[in-house]
């Protein structure tokens, strides 16, 4: 029966230029436009996905049509595609706006700080300022979850979920060691590698190497990934990673502890990206703070296999909030 209701789940597709760069974003729901909605209709709360990197954002439908599903359609669920990590399909229309035309140019937008600075704009362009928020980052989205909330308080974010958070040493992790001279150090290389090998491939060539890929996944997705083998999004995920090695050094206490009744973080025991040893330093450090440890062996890439128990965790974290709405 939750299959039957999750295939019923309406998602919207839209390409739209932010800050001048074209963004996918997926919508779940029947909201589109949250500025043309009838009042009696709009929808008093959104709840916003930031994604880890690379942002491909039609990996997350899964996990965000369950949620919509737990959450009984209530609230619109939107996942957003980093800067740069999106490919527009050919026959796709590119939406603008006027708001976007007015936006402020973003010096380094693929950069870390670039995509702070692209979902800001976006909440401010495309969300009206009285809608609140649920925000849930995943992996470096959970930095970017973290900034927001220091650079735009007046944002009315309700609560913020940190999902398998790589928000400090990610150098120093298992799998920073490793991915830090890929990124840092060979990334030209990479870069190269990319470009040669896959620009000269037809999409079909791509489209079809992509489906085979799924299936071996044992995975669906309804819309186009064409991003996983462009060369253009790969090169900008790279880019980013470098400067999360970089960057993502020291956790930001102060931040944590100005917001942390509306924080909760969620940590793998098998997550060589933030290791235990990170939940139980962060734990030390704020012991009253929601900060949970994973008892179920959900992997780092929950989209891939465990959208729905993510879902069902979040929605029942939720349960309270959205009964005062």
């Amino acid at each position: 029966m939750d299959s039957e209701i999750k295939e019923e789940v309406p998602v919207h597709e839209e390409f739209i230029l932010c800050c001048g760069v074209e963004t996918q974003v997926l919508k779940c729901g029947p909201w589109t436009n949250l500025f043309n909605e009838p009042r009696a209709n709009k929808p008093k709360l959104l709840i916003f996905i930031i994604t880890g990197n690379p942002g491909f954002s039609a990996f997350y439908v899964p996990f965000a049509k369950a949620l919509y599903s737990s959450i009984n359609g209530r609230f619109p669920v939107w996942v957003i595609s980093h800067a740069g990590h999106a490919f527009v399909p050919k026959g796709k229309k590119i939406l603008t706006t006027s708001d976007d035309s007015k936006a402020q140019k973003i010096n380094d937008i693929y950069g870390l700080q670039g995509q702070v600075e692209h979902k800001l704009a976006f909440l401010r362009t495309h969300v009206p300022k009285e809608t609140k928020l649920v925000v849930i980052g995943h992996s470096i989205g959970c930095h970017i979850n973290l900034e927001i909330l220091k650079l735009a308080p007046e944002l009315p974010i309700i609560r913020s979920f940190l999902l398998f958070p790589t928000i400090e040493r990610m150098s120093e992790s298992p799998n920073g060691r490793i991915a830090t001279p890929l990124l840092c150090w060979l990334r030209y290389a990479l870069y190269a590698f990319a470009y040669l090998l896959l620009k000269p491939w037809p999409e079909k060539i791509k489209s079809f190497m992509i489906r085979i890929g799924l299936r071996m996944m044992n995975l669906q997705n309804e819309f186009s990934v064409l991003n996983v083998l462009e060369p253009f999004c790969l090169a900008n995920a790279a880019y980013l990673g470098g400067q999360e090695m970089m960057q993502v050094v020291k956790r930001d206490n102060e931040t944590i502890r100005t917001y942390l009744p509306k924080l909760t973080f969620y940590y793998g025991t098998i997550d060589a990206w933030c290791p235990t040893a990170y939940y139980e330093d962060i734990k030390k450090e704020f012991p009253e703070g929601d900060i949970r440890l994973c008892e179920k062996k959900i992997p780092h890439a929950f989209i891939l296999r465990f959208p729905q128990e993510m879902a069902d965790m979040v929605a029942d974290w939720l349960k309270d909030d959205l009964s005062k709405i």
